[in-house]
């Protein structure tokens, strides 16, 4: 969205609120029907807000989301509590007369705590994630929760996306740690150029398309496999796209069916030396099977922006503490993998999304429970 157009429909969003009427359409512009430590870093703001205020609880907050929150809460009509804590049953009194809470991606949402969430008259919860995987939907409806998550910008997580590929084609791992070390000979293998390789994408959504628009305009052969295939040249069986690709690239939602979509037998299917990229969910690919294939010499590298099992790892400082993950600490140990810690989709642009896409989908329901 362009800087003219964005203001606009935050004009657009402030009159909808002024005048209470209408449902309130996302960023992308589709109207949304669906969607430790205890600090509060934010309480309610003092901000003029257009007539009453209602409250919002935003769980698991960082500070750029914090400051995001403050700013835009109350032109929704909320009147925001902030914590970075995670959601659990120890700080369930902060929604306290509050219909509705915001929970950030990086903690598993309890039962218990739903249940608390429940008891305390919570009926709506915004996840600031694209997936809801970390959240036991099911349950929470039991409890009276509706679960929606929210739309960002895609064009993070593919950029991110090209740039980890680029990495992995060109050793970039290698290059950079000897060059840290005053080592600057070249290696002993060169690297590879994208416009001659045969690229993968599995999962064409919203992110998976943005990586094959990328592809494309650097030449490469691109190859796609969706269960629900969208008007992309290329889509071909996925057994194929293993067989066929020199980088195969995960974008798919993680779900019962797509656990470990890239297990042992799968990945037994790709191309000698090919490269696995993850920026979907760790999960989607099997670690062991990963981890034995590469010692093997059977696949050519990894490029890992999620784990399997990146929970209390990824976003926490263990310079001077026990990792805990044995294949984590093998991962790293191979020139040949690059492991960063579920960061694709952090940019300024994501983040504005995440929280005023959570604010409309709030608004959304409060509209609706008004007039149902």
């Amino acid at each position: 969205m362009t800087r003219g157009r964005r203001t606009a429909y935050r004009r657009h969003i402030e009159n909808l609120i002024r005048s209470g009427n209408g449902a309130v359409p996302s960023l992308d512009g589709v109207t949304r029907s669906e969607p430790a430590r205890v600090a509060i870093v934010g309480t309610e703001s003092s901000a003029r807000s257009h007539g009453p205020t209602t409250g919002l609880a935003v769980y698991g907050c960082t500070e750029d989301e914090a400051a995001l929150f403050q700013e835009l809460a109350p032109r929704f009509g909320f009147a925001p509590t902030i914590t970075d804590a995670p959601l659990s049953e120890a700080n369930v009194e902060l929604a306290l007369g509050s219909r509705c809470v915001s929970v950030g991606h990086k903690t598993p949402v309890t039962r218990s705590a739903l249940r608390a969430l429940g008891g305390a008259g919570v009926r709506y919860l915004s996840a600031r994630s694209i997936g809801d995987d970390h959240i036991d939907v099911g349950f929470a409806s039991g409890v009276g929760i509706t679960v929606e998550s929210v739309t960002y910008s895609p064009h993070g997580v593919a950029d991110y996306t090209l740039m980890l590929m680029l990495m992995a084609v060109r050793h970039a791992k290698s290059v950079i740690c000897r060059a840290g070390t005053h080592d600057y000979r070249l290696a002993d293998t060169s690297g590879k150029e994208l416009r001659d390789l045969t690229v993968g994408v599995v999962g064409t959504g919203r992110i998976g398309s943005a990586v094959v628009d990328r592809l494309r305009g650097f030449g490469c052969r691109v190859l796609t496999h969706d269960n629900r295939p969208r008007d992309l040249t290329g889509h071909v069986p996925f057994g194929e796209l293993l067989r066929r690709s020199d980088i195969v690239t995960l974008h798919t939602p993680l779900t019962v069916e797509t656990r470990h979509l890239l297990d042992s037998r799968r990945i037994a299917q790709m191309k000698h030396g090919a490269i696995v990229v993850n920026t979907g969910r760790g999960a989607l690919l099997d670690t062991r099977a990963l981890v034995s294939a590469l010692d093997e010499g059977r696949l050519g590298g990894a490029a890992l922006d999620v784990l399997e099992g990146e929970e209390g790892i990824f976003y926490a400082d263990l310079r001077h503490r026990s990792v805990g993950s044995d294949l984590l600490l093998r991962l790293q140990a191979m020139p040949n993998v690059i492991i960063s810690p579920h960061t694709a989709y952090h940019t300024d642009r994501a983040v504005t999304d995440m929280v005023e896409n959570t604010l409309v989908n709030c608004l959304n329901f409060e509209h609706r429970r008004r007039h149902a």
